[in-house]
């Protein structure tokens, strides 16, 4: 089925980095959303309230606020699909991500007040009347739920879409409350037991778990979150295909949304090679970034000798010295400052961002380090901090 409304509603469904495309994936998604979450509502509200039970009630709830979601969620599509302008150069994609956060704060919000009902019911439990009809209902929940959880998996993959996978989970976490719900519907009739309004809390807990999960998920790449470890991976190795490249370092990724992410690297190439045939390896690379992946790569070049067989083996040395004080420590920009008396050795260390060591201490380390191998050897260093580390 899943197949056959994309078919039917996304047009150049393949091409799904086209803002058009993902606006429509993501309008398609929202539609079946609230279509599903208020039929759901509708049907467990019914019974609920027919035959007083909290749980069954604070269930169809949750689906209304699905509902609510879903229609944030299409409206959060809608506007990041709007085009740059004058006043946002970078887009509007990171609409998307303050959808997604509305929706976190309205399942708290539900999730509180379901709370609050529980418990009254808890200290002040009404009959709950067993009927076929509430479990046929329920029944049904459980199976639409876990068609919507895959719906959402697969479109929220197809366009890569934070929300839409985190719309997926809370489809699967309404098919655990659901059987949980059945679950203490089933127990009531057969033991007696009231169970309504402890079942009922337990549903208003794992909203309010939700809550805080989405809240986490989409804050992150609000506030400028690491980029994906594949991501920067496949950066690196695809700069490092081209000829000439020798190495990269200062990598960032800056996220504008969905589909609308930027890169800077410094890439390493001889300085002795012809400047003009340089620049043109590295024009080809920015353009295949944005023909290849829509990733808009702006590169720096840096020069670096390699005629000089003593710089190349100050700079391994110096490479392998930093490594045994973590391995993660990487050295770049080397110059190297020849005197009568001393040798000057310049260059950039980058640190990741949990290194435990203060830039004096490690600035410390590494001189003793250098100057213990090579006494007439003096580093002045600049610490960096790392941006986006390539996983080992």
């Amino acid at each position: 089925m899943t197949k056959a409304l994309i078919r039917c509603f996304v047009k150049d469904d393949k091409n799904t980095k086209d803002p058009a495309v993902r606006a429509a994936y993501g309008r398609l998604a929202g539609i079946v959303g609230i279509v599903c979450n208020l039929l759901l509502f509708a049907g467990k509200f019914i019974a609920g309230t027919v035959f007083g039970s909290i749980s069954i009630a604070a269930d169809a709830i949750n689906n209304l606020s699905d509902a609510s979601s879903n229609i944030v969620s299409l409206i959060g599509f809608k506007l990041a699909s709007k085009p740059a302008d004058k006043d946002h150069p970078y887009g509007h994609a990171r609409f998307e991500y303050l959808a997604g956060l509305a929706v976190a704060v309205m399942v708290l919000v539900i999730g509180l007040e379901l709370a609050k009902t529980s418990v009254e019911k808890i200290f002040a439990p009404e009959e709950v009347l067993f009927s076929w009809l509430s479990v046929a209902v329920l029944v049904a929940s459980i199976a639409v739920k876990l068609w919507m959880a895959l719906f959402n998996k697969t479109v929220g993959d197809l366009i890569d879409s934070s929300t839409l996978r985190a719309t997926a989970a809370d489809s699967r976490n309404d098919v655990l409350t659901t059987s949980a719900v059945l679950l203490a519907t089933v127990i009531s009739k057969v033991t007696s037991l009231n169970l309504d309004g402890w079942m009922g809390l337990a549903v208003a807990l794992f909203i309010l778990y939700s809550g805080v999960g989405l809240i986490r998920e989409t804050l992150d790449p609000l506030l400028g979150q690491a980029p994906d470890e594949q991501l920067v991976g496949y950066i690196h190795d695809k700069v490092m295909s081209y000829p000439g490249v020798l190495g990269t370092h200062d990598l960032m990724v800056h996220d504008y949304g969905p589909g609308r992410q930027f890169a800077s690297v410094h890439v390493e190439m001889a300085a002795e090679a012809d400047v003009i045939e340089s620049h043109d390896v590295i024009d080809n690379i920015e353009r295949d970034f944005w023909e290849q992946d829509k990733l808009h790569v702006v590169i720096h070049f840096d020069p670096i000798i390699t005629s000089d067989k003593k710089v190349g083996c100050i700079r391994h040395w110096l490479s392998e010295i930093v490594k045994q004080i973590d391995e993660r420590l990487t050295i770049h920009d080397l110059r190297v400052v020849a005197g009568p008396t001393h040798t000057n050795l310049i260059f950039d260390c980058v640190t990741p961002t949990d290194f435990s060591m203060d830039e004096a201490e490690l600035k410390q380390r590494i001189k003793q380090e250098v100057r213990q191998k090579e006494p007439t050897y003096f580093c002045v260093i600049t610490v960096e901090s790392s941006y986006a580390s390539i996983p080992h």
